[in-house]
């Protein structure tokens, strides 16, 4: 079938929108009939070049919502009309990572960076003028209709807003168990979130419902302070020299118990200044991209390895998807995870250009495409 889809061509370029050729299902793979899609950065990442797209042309966008609309033969496990929301990383459930509870370092998370089958690197569901065209983490839910493999998928309650559930498949679960997981935040403690953006603003939330009392939230852009102190944050500063002197005035100078890096590109001045900024014993999560392609060094190893300091990368805030996906649903169902707030713009398929204009601008904590 033909579906209208956000496809990258070039790089540095912008994902602009035209029609591709979609596969019917094979077994274990379902169809999905799109309903909304979450604008996460690392999307962005590709279009620029700080991450290397494995094939061009590729659609985008791997945070998304829908209805099943076909399965392929002998599929189980799902039906038509089911609901689903798409896990970035896949499971399987079996493999040694996910058989120890790690199954957002389930091996097949190293096949989402081909564009292409995780069984297969050379079949592509997607194709234009005849040639295979990519889907971002296996998905590229920046189209009408997607095929995906059955294990990026998870089945959610029917009551559940499309556009709320987007979120789930990326940014909410990577704040959320950076600060809840990787940091193991602990009631009492204080906490700084380095960066609002679509996973920023999901720390603050973690950072708070895990039991911080103080949860410091820093970005230069006024707008995402604001939007940081109505969800959780107790104080707002611009930088991060700020927000330290701030944690070590109520620590008797010591710093923050962790300090949770989630700006859009990372630099390793930034791992350097969030390491300066926590104590003794403190814990510094990392869960921003940067360029794939450079090598920096810029931490003081010496309070590393004498202040006994931890630092944490955080891929997909160490969740298990299976499990935590249906959980942050219930959550918002009970108000106690704010999702609706996270939603700043709502752009059409076509808009998706301007909504990462808007993103780069610092308009938007989360910009969403949403599907007739």
């Amino acid at each position: 079938m033909l579906t209208r889809a956000a496809v990258l061509q070039e790089v540095p370029g912008s994902y602009q929108a035209t029609e591709v050729e979609l596969e019917d299902p094979r077994p274990g793979e379902i169809r999905v009939k799109m309903k909304a899609a979450g604008m996460c950065h690392s999307d962005d990442h590709f279009a620029v070049g700080t991450q290397q797209v494995p094939i061009l042309p590729i659609v985008g966008g791997h945070e998304g919502a829908g209805i099943v609309d076909a399965l392929g033969p002998g599929t189980t496990g799902f039906t038509e009309g089911d609901h689903v929301v798409f896990s970035f990383l896949p499971v399987c459930g079996r493999c040694w990572f996910c058989s120890k509870g790690m199954q957002n370092l389930c091996r097949l998370g190293a096949s989402i960076g081909t564009g292409a089958r995780f069984t297969d690197p050379t079949s592509f569901r997607m194709s234009m003028d005849g040639k295979p065209v990519g889907q971002l983490a296996g998905l590229g839910v920046f189209s009408e209709y997607v095929t995906v493999h059955v294990e990026s998928a998870i089945r959610i309650d029917e009551s559940i807003p499309f556009d709320v559930a987007c979120l789930t498949g990326c940014g909410v679960g990577t704040g959320w168990g950076a600060a809840v997981n990787s940091a193991e935040v602990r009631p009492g403690q204080v906490v700084i979130v380095m960066g609002i953006g679509g996973i920023g603003i999901n720390a603050v939330q973690g950072a708070a419902h895990a039991g911080a009392d103080v949860v410091i939230a820093v970005d230069p852009v006024p707008f995402k302070r604001e939007s940081a102190l109505k969800l959780g944050a107790t104080h707002a500063f611009a930088d991060i020299a700020e927000a330290a002197d701030f944690a070590r005035s109520l620590t008797d100078g010591q710093g923050a118990d962790s300090t949770i890096v989630t700006v859009g590109i990372l630099r390793s001045k930034h791992v350097g200044q969030a390491l300066e900024s926590v104590r003794k014993a403190g814990t510094v999560v990392v869960t921003g991209l940067g360029d794939s392609v450079i090598a920096e060094g810029d931490i003081n190893l010496h309070q590393l390895t004498l202040y006994q300091k931890r630092l944490q990368g955080s891929l997909f805030g160490a969740s298990a998807p299976l499990a935590d996906i249906p959980a942050q649903l219930e959550m918002y169902r009970r108000g106690t995870l704010k999702l609706e707030e996270l939603i700043t713009t709502r752009y059409t398929l076509d808009q998706v250009p301007q909504g990462y204009d808007d993103m780069n601008a610092g308009r938007n904590l989360r910009g969403v495409v949403v599907f007739d």
